[in-house]
């Protein structure tokens, strides 16, 4: 089994993983972060992440990561 995380915006995949198994919240932020790398400060293009409520998506410290970066969540 094999899971897929993509970073989408109007252009085209931003960022994507590939993975045997399943994301962990560890795995999950270390995707976050690599992302937060391609995007850029709000309100330039590809400043804003916008994520469901998956329990993956609430794990501790995603919201600060986030806005530390200064990407609108």
């Amino acid at each position: 089994r094999y899971s897929l995380l993509p970073a989408l915006s109007l252009d085209g995949i931003i960022y994507s993983q590939i993975r045997e198994g399943s994301f962990t919240g560890e795995l999950f932020f270390d995707f976050v972060s690599n992302l937060l790398d391609r995007m850029q400060p709000f309100p330039n293009p590809n400043s804003v992440l916008v994520m469901d409520n998956c329990a993956i998506h609430k794990i501790a410290g995603i919201q600060e990561l986030v806005e530390e970066r200064q990407v609108f969540p």
